[in-house]
């Protein structure tokens, strides 16, 4: 299984991105609101990843947070949601968005998605009751994606934090330092952030 890819952005189209790690280029689709945030050609980047693998193809799905990584899970056990359908709702409406309109009942909202019609609309309300966490509580913090703040990110989940505190300590270490903060100080400040 790929969890997450660290490396260099070598292009990017409408619906995914080519990540070169160590030479190797991953294709990896993701939604609109991830590729605008990924940063520009040439950059460091860092996604969350999820595979597919089906009989005729191998996918890989790329997230810039770890609730558009869960809600993807949650969104593909619906029955007639595949992985690109998934990213398309994904583009639609942010996790916050759809959470608030399953737990609603709003099929018009989540509708609006290319792909999603009615029914469906209908079975995603349904089958993600509760399935999905309370709107707006968070938890869909950015993932730092370049150079040290990467690095960073990667010691504090080597040490044991699950990818949502690491995130979290290791946004507010860059908040408090400046992007341009070395790796030792960002990964001190950000165990003290996380209370470790």
């Amino acid at each position: 299984m790929i969890a997450r890819l660290s490396g260099i952005l070598a292009e990017t189209s409408a619906d995914g991105a080519v990540i070169d790690v160590a030479g190797v280029g991953y294709l990896v689709h993701a939604s609109a609101r991830t590729l605008d945030a990924i940063g520009p050609v040439g950059g460091e980047v860092m996604l969350l990843t999820e595979l597919q693998v089906r009989e005729d193809a191998w996918t890989l799905f790329g997230f810039g947070s770890t609730a558009e990584r869960d809600t993807f899970r949650a969104l593909t056990s619906v029955q007639g949601v595949g992985g690109r359908l998934a990213i398309a709702i994904l583009s639609a409406l942010s996790p916050d968005e759809l959470s608030r309109a399953v737990s609603q009942g709003d099929k018009a909202m989540i509708g609006r998605a290319n792909g999603v019609g009615p029914k469906l609309a209908m079975r995603i309300a349904n089958e993600l009751q509760g399935k999905l966490g309370a709107p707006g509580l968070g938890g869909g913090a950015p993932l730092p994606r370049a150079g040290a703040a990467a690095d960073a990110l990667s010691a504090l989940a080597n040490l044991g934090f699950k990818p949502a505190e690491a995130s979290a300590a290791v946004n507010a270490a860059i908040d408090e330092l400046g992007t341009d903060a070395g790796l030792d100080a960002l990964v001190r400040l950000a165990l003290r952030k996380a209370g470790k």
